[in-house]
């Protein structure tokens, strides 16, 4: 096989020119800042401390249940047992937000999934966790195994609500990992975190009618203030004060932030956090996307294939995020891989690299994959082909 490596884009990268780009500050103890496409980091303060999520950890909690229904063993009209634990009497709820469930009730997945995001509501938490694991303290488990699997390495779960626990310690930096996550895995639920009010029409009590007659607003208050603001959660408790995973999208570009540690009294000072934060962003720096996800990138050579060339393409977005006070740098996309590659190929296997370069640092490494299947032909074509390459064919 013979190591190929193409330039793809050799681009004078000219930037918007500001004179200067001022620092980003904020009172809270943690912030971080990303582009969604290009996964640069733009505001980094603590991002990597441990701290508790509060009900940010919910984020967790509900990429599990998506995974469930992207694989189809839950559907959104399935309906879910209600277990004492997350009667709406239990003391450990009085405080907390809540749907306001009792004993016995059965709850749609659709109505816990907008009862986590819009009411943060750690009995639907507990539902949810029960329902998939059969306990809260199994469904930890499950959690902690996916949050190794996309990455997340720090953080450690003690229950499914985010609700004071010492095992709940999650960094900044995770916490916009698993949302950037969320939001590329589950692109047909990610809407539902736009949703600004949602009532539970299953209340079983009295009392628990005026609860969700008075309680339907999203806790998010970006929702309501910042255009193209469509996600995430926020979190709040005593010891950890306030905390937000906030998303814009504007202009077709997605920026994901994080403050966690913010004394700022309420959530609507907690959404102007995230405001100066996201607007910071969106201000002093610019990406260029290359590919999208799906894009036809090259056609790669194949041995002993049913076809002789695949076609490469990316799971991911390839791009780069720049300060617009960047003076004119040498951007570089490559494209390195083995020709040929050797069949049979399977659609989404990885046959190469993406590189991004800028100035001639690496900024961006996503792998290249096989766009389709390529079966592996037969042994007597194999022995053909090999008697075609000693006499000079191809």
């Amino acid at each position: 096989m013979m190591k190929k490596l193409l330039i793809l884009f050799a681009w004078l990268f000219v930037a918007n020119a500001f004179a200067t780009t001022e620092s980003f500050t904020t009172k809270a103890k943690s912030a971080y800042l990303i582009d969604y496409d290009s996964n640069a980091t733009i505001v980094s303060k603590n991002a990597d401390v441990l701290m508790p999520p509060s009900s940010m950890l919910k984020l967790m909690t509900l990429a599990v249940l998506f995974d469930k229904v992207k694989s189809g063993e839950l559907k959104l009209d399935d309906t879910l047992t209600v277990s004492e634990n997350a009667h709406y009497k239990k003391p450990l709820w009085y405080p907390a937000s809540k749907m306001c469930l009792i004993t016995g009730q059965k709850i749609s997945v659709r109505d816990a999934i907008l009862g986590i995001i819009v009411l943060s509501a750690g009995d639907a938490s507990v539902v949810v966790a029960e329902s998939i694991a059969g306990s809260e303290e199994k469904f930890t488990d499950y959690m902690q195994k996916y949050a190794k699997k996309i990455g997340m390495e720090q953080s450690s779960f003690g229950n499914a609500s985010g609700l004071p626990n010492p095992n709940n310690l999650m960094t900044s930096r995770e916490l916009a990992l698993l949302a950037s996550h969320i939001i590329s895995e589950y692109s047909d639920l990610y809407p539902m975190f736009a949703t600004k009010r949602f009532e539970f029409e299953g209340a079983q009590t009295a009392w628990c009618k005026d609860w969700t007659h008075t309680h339907t607003t999203n806790y998010n208050k970006l929702l309501f203030s910042m255009p193209g603001a469509d996600g995430l959660k926020t979190g709040h408790t005593d010891d950890g004060g306030y905390g937000m995973v906030g998303s814009t999208k504007i202009g077709g570009r997605r920026l994901i932030g994080v403050i966690n540690g913010f004394r700022g009294g309420n959530h609507e000072a907690l959404a102007s956090e995230m405001k100066k934060l996201l607007n910071y962003g969106y201000k002093n720096t610019q990406t260029k996307v290359f590919y999208h996800a799906g894009d036809d990138i090259i056609k790669i050579p194949v041995w002993y294939g049913v076809r002789d060339k695949v076609m490469a393409t990316v799971d991911k977005n390839v791009a780069i995020t720049l300060h617009k006070n960047e003076s004119i740098k040498n951007v570089r996309v490559l494209a390195r891989y083995d020709e040929p590659v050797v069949a049979p190929i399977k659609a989404g296997q990885k046959i190469g690299e993406i590189v991004v370069e800028y100035n001639g640092d690496v900024k961006q490494r996503v792998p290249m994959v096989a766009k389709e299947k390529v079966r592996k032909i037969q042994f007597i074509g194999r022995i053909i082909k090999n008697i075609s390459v000693m006499f000079g064919g191809k």
